[in-house]
């Protein structure tokens, strides 16, 4: 029995130990509330892991319903019409539904940020434009919509419907890049959060939603029903303590100092610079980057290098082999990312984003390892045969170290390709140098764009350099160039 006590004391150990994880979506206010829960249950002594700028709206969710992920920051009418697809579910209603998924939420935190449509006040008075009743007369402009927006249930399509818009200049684009745009007169119209900071920043104005088209969004905290009691206990004390004018502050100083965990801390009432330093942030992103880069690299070596010899030999299933793989090639680097998520074993992690850049890093070691073994020489097979030796020998003495500079040529290209598409793993939480990149494109600042922009560029530049090292290594010295 004091065994078995002592197993049980063991196991509740490990399972308290391990960290609860926060996510978060990729727009400002989002990162804000889920640096504000991972203060709340630090300060309690729980020990978190943070993925912020996880995606939209179905990735998080997803994240959450599959387990990957335990609190993220979410809001009621999303929860209604996206989610559980019933505008007009009671809260009562809601939580039962989200029960049945083993998720609970938190009391509202005491603000609705609403979805509006947002214009340059100039022209919206020099157009006489104060609702988006007034848009049926303007077909002329220009709708910059985020593409979360274009596809909602409560977005667009449906907002055109109620208001009998007429509209034939409509493009997707990125949350934070629209605001530049609008500022520029690129577009004359974007969808916007009602607690953004950049409407007043940017002197903009929201349209009157006249006909009552948006719902009520009051923000929340969707967690895991296994959330330990403590932890739900800190989320809990953030409920009905933050107000719209609080909320568009916290959100003025995050895109201010380019800071989230700063205005979080100023929710705190600390005013002290929390933030952690850039040379630590740097050395985790990278960390990360050659991770993601470094494991999915392996697996291509190790299975493309065989495929490749497969392939090497005429016949149906080398043609199979070089068509599945470039087929892999030609499908967006995002898409992949999105079809790997729903899969069984993959979901919002890193081994996603290992398995996506693996399937992309394969095509460049296929067929340069195939194309190296096929421009051997007649005359040298025929040699190596006439020497008697074994088929195995064969391959390893002779036609791999005369093939070796293609090979390596693949491998290099496949690195390098690596490196660079590693960057969109951070869509989906897994982190690297793709964070800063995500972040500054929500922030539209180009300092923290190059953040990760430029260590990546010189992180493949490194990866060519490491290369042409291994090049004098593993290349006969007879065939080096």
């Amino acid at each position: 029995m004091r065994f078995l006590g002592a197993v049980l004391f063991f196991i509740s150990t490990m399972a308290s130990a391990k960290p609860v994880v926060i996510g978060s979506k990729k727009f400002t206010e989002s990162y804000v509330l889920a640096e504000i829960a991972k203060h709340s249950l630090g300060e309690a002594g729980i020990s978190v892991e943070f993925r912020p700028g996880m995606g939209g709206t179905i990735i998080v969710w997803e994240a959450l319903r599959s387990g990957q992920i335990d609190i993220y920051p979410e809001y009621t009418g999303t929860l209604a019409e996206e989610i559980l697809k019933n505008a007009d579910i009671s809260p009562e209603m809601m939580q039962a539904e989200l029960a049945k998924n083993r998720i609970g939420m938190s009391p509202e935190l005491g603000f609705n940020n609403t979805w509006a449509l947002a214009m340059r006040r100039e022209a919206a008075q020099r157009l006489s434009i104060r609702t988006i009743s007034d848009l049926r007369t303007h077909p002329e402009l220009k709708y910059g919509l985020t593409h979360e927006f274009l596809d909602r249930r409560d977005g667009w399509p449906a907002l055109v419907r109620r208001y009998g818009l007429r509209t034939g200049n409509v493009q997707g684009i990125d949350h934070g890049l629209g605001y530049e745009a609008l500022r520029t007169g690129s577009i004359d119209i974007k969808d916007a959060y009602s607690t953004d900071a950049k409407i007043g920043e940017n002197d903009l104005v929201t349209l009157e939603d006249d006909l009552h088209f948006f719902p009520q969004y009051k923000a929340v905290y969707l967690y895991r029903l296994s959330l330990p009691t403590n932890a739900l206990a800190a989320l809990q004390k953030v409920s009905g303590t933050l107000d719209e004018a609080r909320m568009i502050r916290l959100n003025a100083e995050a895109e201010r100092t380019k800071n989230y965990a700063r205005a979080a801390a100023l929710y705190f009432g600390d005013a002290s610079d929390t933030a952690e330093s850039f040379s630590h942030k740097l050395l985790r992103w990278t960390a990360r980057h050659l991770e993601l880069a470094g494991f999915s690299l392996l697996l291509s070596v190790l299975i493309g290098v065989p495929l490749g010899l497969i392939a090497s030999r005429p016949g149906f299933l080398s043609q199979i082999i070089l068509g599945l793989t470039s087929a892999i090639q030609t499908i967006p680097s995002l898409a992949l990312l999105a079809l790997l998520v729903p899969l069984p074993f993959f979901g919002i992690s890193v081994r996603t984003a290992i398995a996506a850049l693996f399937l992309y890093g394969l095509l460049p070691i296929v067929r340069n390892t195939a194309t190296g073994l096929q421009d051997i020489a007649p005359s040298i097979r025929e040699s190596a045969t006439a020497l008697g030796l074994t088929t195995g020998a064969r391959l390893r003495r002779i036609y791999l170290p005369i093939a070796s500079r293609t090979i390596l040529a693949g491998i290099k290209t496949s690195a390098v390709i690596n490196v660079g598409t590693a960057t969109l793993a951070a869509l989906i939480g897994a982190g690297g140098l793709g964070e800063p990149i995500i972040s500054g494109l929500n922030l539209n600042d180009h300092v923290t764009i190059l953040e990760g922009a430029i260590p990546a560029a010189l992180l493949a530049l490194l990866v060519q350099f490491f290369f042409d090292l291994l090049d004098r290594v593993l290349i006969p010295k007879g065939l080096r160039l």
